[in-house]
């Protein structure tokens, strides 16, 4: 009883946390110290100057170019990017949920790290860097921005499908396993569905980050919107740059809204 009073006592200064003391005061530290390594010219910022010329750089996006002809290179982008998203997903949830097995110790304990260590891999790498890749072993185009969105998000799928399959109770598994069912055919039945929610719930969330990711990885020359906006800017039009900014966003919001009012349904 003594204890569970002191417990509920009222914290006061003797009991302040000497490590988080000295742990937000080297954060500061750091902090202060960035600020004076960047020498960031804050007067030069914050000066009329700069704000005139960031008013004209700002005004120079309008009016965006709706010209019948430009609306179609931004319907075909559009559809190209969503189409690298896509494809890289579903190739990444297919891999995923195949690397998956030995990650989650399906395959015998010898598996399991290396399994780990090569999804720690594919996902520890950014997308960029894999795209510029691809880029340089497939060249430029969507198939090089495809294979650069499949290998970072087998990473993370995989990982991912491989705690859910440990996390699972494998109490039906088990009973069909012990009513003579073959391994494949308990983890058909037993265990895939309890972890199939899960997979596409997952995927639909890495399908919504791989749309804003393919947009930018035609910058790096992976085709799509991204690709056309490079492209625009480069040439300083910015009055096409400001639709490809403006179809950039209303891609990602309609699959944003769609992939969360699937992910609901499938959550209820």
């Amino acid at each position: 009883m003594n204890s569970g009073a002191e417990n509920c006592r009222p914290r006061g200064p003797a009991d302040f946390c000497l490590t988080c003391l000295l742990t937000s005061g080297a954060m500061l530290l750091a902090i202060g110290a960035s600020f004076a390594w960047l020498d960031i010219d804050f007067g030069a910022l914050f000066s009329r100057e700069a704000a005139a010329g960031m008013g004209g750089f700002v005004t120079s996006f309008f009016p965006p170019d709706a010209g019948p002809d430009f609306l179609k290179k931004i319907l075909v982008g559009s559809l190209q990017t969503f189409a690298v998203a896509a494809v890289g997903t579903l190739l990444a949830a297919a891999l995923g949920l195949v690397a998956a097995l030995p990650a989650a110790g399906r395959m015998g304990i010898a598996a399991r790290p290396l399994a780990r260590f090569g999804l720690n891999v594919l996902r520890s790498v950014p997308e960029l860097v894999w795209a510029t890749l691809m880029v340089l072993a497939a060249g430029l185009g969507p198939f090089a921005g495809t294979l650069a969105l499949a290998l970072h998000t087998t990473g993370v799928l995989g990982r991912l499908f491989a705690e859910a399959m440990e996390n699972a109770p494998a109490t039906a598994e088990a009973s069909l396993r012990e009513a003579g069912a073959g391994s494949a055919v308990a983890f058909v039945y037993g265990m895939l569905p309890l972890v199939w929610p899960q997979v596409i719930a997952y995927s639909l969330y890495r399908l919504e980050m791989n749309i804003r990711m393919a947009a930018v990885l035609g910058f790096v020359g992976a085709g799509g919107l991204g690709q056309m906006l490079y492209f625009h800017l480069s040439l300083f039009q910015q009055a096409q740059a400001a639709t490809v900014l403006i179809a950039m966003l209303l891609l990602v919001l309609a699959v944003d809204a769609v992939s969360h009012l699937l992910r609901g349904r499938l959550a209820g």
